[in-house]
């Protein structure tokens, strides 16, 4: 029996799982990974290949790297290639109709996220920051629309309250490889009808924000705390303190829902255990910080270095 002709595109380290899992399968050829274009990063804005970039590298896979996935160079170079499967995760670019139409058993698309909730770029984020207590990833057949295709396949998991957001992530990116490669064989046998998504019950999961990571004190300490793993490590959740020199940025690393009372933003207790902020509803326990400028460091290492002019009933925001 032939191996199926498998084209990965895919960026993200969250792909890789994906890929590692695809190329280790004897039934399936990677005939080439397609990834973004090497970006420019860190103080020297040096290029940097993407995770999947290096993945398959180190796979010895051929690597495409189109700068607009719609260059009609790129689109010979598919069809000369002649796919019979696309598999699409992380990838960052809308796909075209003339790709999405190319392989004989289509586009399949892994997204982290129990579709048709957190259609969308940041739908691991999203869950956290809403106090869901399940998601999982879906497997769709793609189509126009922006993750709206139908759904061939699902995977849960619960989302626990010691989940941050690189610890969800890294579980979604296995839990989907397992997915993928499950439901590969059923799908080009014929042996799955897809769902279509229905209209009720979808969300959108924006792209996160700086922004997104300044707390609102006058939200409750639950929903603070939801946000606060949520956005690990990019934006992180933060705050401002005030000073001589205008407002300084507090960036919050680790923090517990608290009883405690009091205008909200309001320091209501400072020693070596934490610091007590009054949330809208009780109140959080800041146990790790780090100051604009500084390093990360405990309450404790913080305080014994001058606190940063924190102070008893102090108003952040």
């Amino acid at each position: 029996m032939a191996r199926l002709r498998v084209i990965f595109m895919g960026t993200a380290d969250f792909s890789c799982p994906c890929l590692a899992r695809l190329a280790a399968v004897p039934e399936f050829e990677v005939v080439a990974v397609v990834t973004q274009p090497d970006r420019p990063k860190g103080r020297d804005l040096k290029l940097q290949p993407s995770p999947v970039k290096v993945l398959a590298e180190q796979l010895g896979l051929p690597v495409w790297q189109p700068a607009k996935a719609r260059e009609e160079g790129f689109l010979q170079q598919l069809r000369a290639a002649a796919p019979e499967l696309i598999v699409v995760v992380a990838y960052g670019q809308i796909l075209p109709k003339a790709i999405l139409e190319l392989p004989k058993f289509e586009c399949l698309n892994v997204h982290a996220s129990l579709l048709p909730k957190y259609r969308g770029a940041a739908p691991i984020h999203w869950a956290i920051a809403d106090g869901e207590t399940q998601t999982g990833v879906a497997i769709m057949q793609m189509e126009a629309g922006l993750d709206t295709g139908p759904v061939v396949s699902v995977a849960t998991t619960p989302i626990w309250p010691e989940d941050d957001c690189p610890a969800l992530y890294a579980r979604l990116s296995e839990l989907g490889a397992d997915l993928l490669v499950k439901t590969i064989p059923d799908w080009v046998a014929g042996l799955i009808t897809p769902v279509p998504q229905p209209a009720e019950g979808a969300t959108y999961a924006a792209k996160i924000k700086k922004e997104d990571g300044q707390i609102l004190w006058s939200s409750p300490a639950v929903e603070i705390w939801r946000r606060w793993r949520a956005f690990l490590p990019w934006p992180g959740a933060f705050t401002f303190v005030p000073s001589d020199k205008g407002p300084q940025l507090l960036k919050l690393w680790r923090l517990a829902v608290t009883p405690g009372e009091g205008e909200p933003g309001t320091v209501l207790s400072v020693d070596k255990t934490g610091l007590v902020v009054a949330c809208g509803k009780e109140a959080v326990r800041i146990v790790e910080l780090q100051r604009e400028g500084g390093k990360r460091q405990t309450v404790e290492q913080f305080l014994s270095g001058g606190g940063a002019g924190l102070k008893l009933g102090m108003k952040l925001g």
